[in-house]
């Protein structure tokens, strides 16, 4: 009786480590990596537009960015940004 419970928490907690918590980790950091954008820096968007941010308008959580040489001017959502390209001398 004991070792189907013992075998039962091994596979939730094998669950745990190898599935969830991975996943929570990489959701923060994604999270973070969006609120930390700035004005200047080179992003690519989950849907491979590559822009340099000219705005940032916090009260509707969106963004303008511009694209290419002739200028063009789109505003995304902040949860659209797939990286950011620029890489800064303060980061870690």
């Amino acid at each position: 009786m004991w070792t189907i419970v013992l075998l039962y928490a091994a596979i939730i907690g094998a669950f745990y480590f190898f599935g969830i918590r991975p996943q929570s980790k990489k959701k923060k950091n994604e999270e973070k990596m969006r609120n930390n954008v700035q004005i200047g820096d080179e992003i690519t968007t989950i849907g491979g537009v590559v822009g340099r941010v000219v705005g940032i308008k916090d009260d509707s959580d969106t963004i303008v960015i511009e694209t290419g040489t002739d200028r063009v001017k789109m505003r995304i959502k902040r949860w659209a940004i797939g990286s950011i390209d620029t890489i800064h001398a303060d980061a870690e």
